[in-house]
C-alpha cells in the first residue's frame, strides 16, 4: 500500500543496488569464494567530527549471516578516515547488504551529528526534535531516536516512544486555536482537558502580535509554564527582537516565571543568538540533516592487503584517548601511548561473531548519556566544539 520496503526485504538484501547482485552472480558461477575484511569509514565530512548512530539496526541486519563484525559503540564521536565498523567473512555472504547497511549508518549518523551540534549550541536549554513531518513516516521512529541519542531532550513523534522508553513531548498546533475559534478559549480548554503531567505551553502567534498573545495567554491560564513562538520566516522579521519584546511585556506584568519556547525553521545560528529563549523545537534542520557519506571498502582478501586507490589496505584499529579524545588509526593490533598520559584503547569492539550477537546493545538513554559525556570533552571555552587533532 505504501512505497516502503518491509523488514524481511531489507534483511534479505532485496533493497540492494543491482550491481551487488551482478557481483554475487559472477563470483558464485565462477566458484570464487574468498574471505575478505571490509571497513566502513568517511573520508570527507561536513563537520570536524560526527556522532555514530544506526549500529543497533546494522547489528540486526547482519545477525544470522556468517560474518564477524567489530564496531564503535553507538553514540561514539568519530573523525574523518576512522573505520567505524569492520566486517570479516566470505564476501558473497554479505555483499548485497552493503546498500541497506550504509543507508542505516549514513542517515542516522547525520541526524545524530546535527542534534549534537544543536546540543552544544543550546547549552542547558531545552531542545526538542520536531521534524518528522518533513520525511517519510516509515522512518519517523529512527529520526526521533537518532535526534534523541544525539543530544535532544525529547521528540514529538509518538512512534519513537517504543525505541527510547521516553514519552513524546509537545502541546498544541495552530489547528487547535483555529478550530476552537479564539485563542484564550483554546488555551483554557487545553488546560482543562490535558493531564497534569502535560506542560501548559500556549502557542501565541496564531492571529495577533506575539507579545500581546503571550500576555493574553499568561492572563488566561493560571498554570501557564511557557509560551511558544512558531512564527514562519515570511512573517518573522527579527526573531531576537520579537523574543525580547515578549520577554519584556511578560516581565513587567509579573510573569517572569513564564518561559519562552521557539520553533519553526530554527537553525544552529538562531540557537546561539537567541539568548533569552528557554527552549527550542527544531524541525527540518535536524530531521533532514545531510547524511554522513560513509563508504564500505574491502581492505583485505584472504589475509593479504587489498584496497582501491585512495584507501589504506589491511584491517585497522582506532585508538582513542578517553582523557583528551585524541585518536589514531593504526594497523589492527598495534598499540600507542597518548602524549597526555591517558590510556589509548581500540574503540572497535566485537559486535557479532559467526552471525551471533556477542555484545549487549545499550538503551537509547545510555547512548545519549555517552554522547553527552563526549560532547563535554569537545566543548570549547565559548561553547563551540573543538576539532580533533
Amino acid at each position: 500500500m505504501f512505497h516502503v520496503a518491509g523488514e524481511e526485504d531489507i534483511k534479505a538484501g532485496r533493497t540492494t543496488d543491482v550491481y551487488f547482485l551482478n557481483t554475487v552472480r559472477v563470483l558464485r558461477e565462477k566458484g570464487i569464494r574468498r574471505q575478505v575484511v571490509a571497513e566502513v569509514s568517511c573520508s570527507t565530512m561536513r563537520y570536524p567530527w560526527g556522532v555514530l548512530a544506526g549500529v543497533e539496526e546494522v547489528a540486526r541486519l547482519l545477525e544470522g549471516y556468517r560474518v564477524d563484525v567489530d564496531a564503535m559503540p553507538e553514540g561514539s564521536v568519530f573523525f574523518p578516515n576512522e573505520p567505524v565498523l569492520r566486517i570479516s567473512g566470505e564476501y558473497t555472504e554479505f555483499a548485497v547488504l552493503e546498500t541497506p547497511l550504509l543507508g542505516m549508518l549514513c542517515q542516522a549518523s547525520g541526524i545524530a551529528t546535527k542534534a549534537a551540534r544543536f546540543r552544544l549550541a543550546a547549552g542547558e536549554r531545552l531542545l526538542l526534535s520536531f521534524g518528522i513531518r518533513r520525511l517519510h513516516p516509515a522512518i519517523a521512529p529512527m529520526i526521533d531516536r537518532s535526534a534523541y541519542i544525539g543530544g535532544c531532550d525529547g521528540f514529538s513523534g509518538v512512534a519513537a516512544e517504543r525505541l527510547t522508553g521516553e514519552r513524546a513531548r509537545g502541546t498544541m498546533p495552530h489547528a487547535l486555536v483555529i478550530v476552537v475559534g479564539e485563542q484564550s478559549l483554546a488555551w483554557r480548554y487545553f488546560d482543562e482537558v490535558m493531564p497534569e503531567d502535560v506542560p501548559r505551553i500556549a502557542l501565541v502567534d496564531t492571529y495577533c502580535d506575539e507579545k500581546w498573545e503571550a500576555v493574553k495567554a499568561a492572563e488566561s491560564v493560571s498554570r501557564l509554564e511557557a509560551v511558544r513562538l512558531d512564527t514562519p520566516a515570511s512573517r518573522r522579521g527579527d526573531l531576537a527582537r520579537i523574543v525580547e519584546e515578549v520577554r519584556w511585556e511578560l516581565d513587567v506584568r509579573g510573569y517572569r516565571d513564564v518561559k519562552i519556547f521557539v520553533s519553526g525553521g530554527i537553525e544552529e545560528e538562531d540557537v546561539r543568538r537567541l539568548r533569552l529563549v528557554d527552549g527550542f523545537g527544531v524541525g527540518t534542520s535536524i530531521s533532514s540533516a545531510p547524511p554522513i557519506d560513509f563508504a564500505l571498502d574491502i581492505v583485505e582478501v584472504e589475509g593479504k592487503p587489498a584496497a582501491k586507490r585512495g584507501k589504506r589496505s589491511m584491517a585497522k584499529s582506532v585508538l582513542r584517548c578517553r582523557r583528551c579524545m585524541r585518536s589514531e588509526v593504526v594497523p589492527r593490533g598495534e598499540s600507542r601511548q597518548c602524549g597526555c598520559g591517558g590510556e589509548m584503547e581500540d574503540v572497535l569492539v566485537p559486535l557479532i561473531r559467526d552471525g551471533r550477537l556477542v555484545k549487549e546493545l545499550p538503551s537509547a538513554g545510555e547512548i545519549r548519556r555517552y554522547v553527552l559525556e563526549q560532547l563535554e570533552m569537545l566543548r570549547g571555552g565559548d561553547g563551540v566544539e573543538n576539532s580533533a587533532e
